[in-house]
């Protein structure tokens, strides 16, 4: 049998991180969650998540420099990061991709959606 793939969702608006979790875990992935970005980096290196859904708006330290601060981190080079923001701007996006994220969700986004990009970014 193979392990549960951990994600950390991260995320100032605790009912997106509840409802992000309610539909994740019955699919079989274990949740974690952080409510800022400086509680991200410590969680995540706690937790050692396969999988990152990072906010950018976030109290004590931004969704792009926790990504960046990550990325520059050996330990977290094979961890999938996907900003997961309702900042959908091209500047926004091509930030994302500049700090190292793997993939850029789209809030308002469908748990579906959500499901097959975590699959596809998870290999499963």
């Amino acid at each position: 049998m193979t392990s549960r793939k951990k994600i950390l969702v991260v995320d100032d608006e605790r009912i997106t991180t509840q409802l992000v979790q309610a539909f994740l875990e019955p699919e079989g992935f274990e949740v974690v969650l952080a409510y800022d970005g400086v509680e991200a980096l410590e969680v995540a290196r706690a937790e050692k998540p396969d999988l990152i859904l990072l906010d950018i708006v976030l109290p004590r330290k931004d969704g792009f420099d926790v990504c960046e601060e990550l990325r520059s981190d050996p330990d977290f080079k094979d961890v999938r990061i996907l900003m997961f923001t309702a900042k959908g701007l091209s500047q926004d996006v091509e930030r994302g991709r500049q700090v190292g994220a793997d993939e850029y969700i789209i809030k308002p986004f469908s748990g579906k959606n959500l499901l097959a990009i975590i699959k596809k970014q998870l290999g499963l």
